[in-house]
């Protein structure tokens, strides 16, 4: 078995297997029961809320460095981006934000085992991030491995119905994978 194969193999068990970290709050606990419970015109609202709550670090030096990795990401300067998110994740190692939004950096730079590392540890901060799972699902497919990728698909779909795109991979995927759709 190479190197590579344990990799994917652990940074998805990690994801499948881990229980809920310690760190989520009563907040973060109510919005994704309400997540849950959630029509499809609620739940954007909802995801927003998490999202939200997901970009708080509890410093605003260190919120600020998010919203400098943000900005660079979103003006097409992904190393800049690298740059703020690597002096966020030196000062707030904790902090799940920092390495998910790194890991788009990293991935739009082409640099996927960086991507990888970075998902794996925004995903053992924080298992309910179906955003980096969303990014893990992306590059699972890209690396040809549909069968990991649509278990990372269905465990979004369990967190967080009603993502877009989540119920058109895993049908994808699905009939990629034996011809059948869920």
């Amino acid at each position: 078995m190479s190197i590579h194969h344990l990799f994917f193999n652990s940074v998805v068990a990690t994801l499948l297997w881990c229980g809920v970290a310690a760190a989520q709050t009563a907040e973060l606990d109510s919005l994704f029961d309400r997540l849950a419970q959630a029509d499809p015109s609620e739940a954007e609202g909802i995801r927003g809320q998490i999202e939200t709550q997901w970009s708080r670090s509890g410093s605003p030096a260190m919120d600020l460095l998010l919203r400098r990795g943000e900005d660079a990401l979103a003006d097409g300067n992904p190393a800049l981006a690298v740059d703020h998110l690597s002096a966020l994740i030196d000062h707030a190692p904790d902090f799940a934000q920092g390495y998910s939004l790194r890991a788009s950096a990293f991935y739009a730079q082409e640099q996927i085992g960086l991507a990888l590392d970075d998902l794996r540890t925004a995903l053992e901060l924080n298992p309910r991030h179906f955003n980096a799972m969303r990014g893990l699902a992306v590059i699972l497919q890209q690396l040809d491995r549909p069968q990991e990728a649509l278990e990372v698909y269905q465990r979004i779909r369990d967190i967080a119905q009603h993502i877009d795109g989540v119920d058109m991979a895993i049908d994808r995927l699905s009939v990629e994978l034996d011809g059948t759709s869920l």
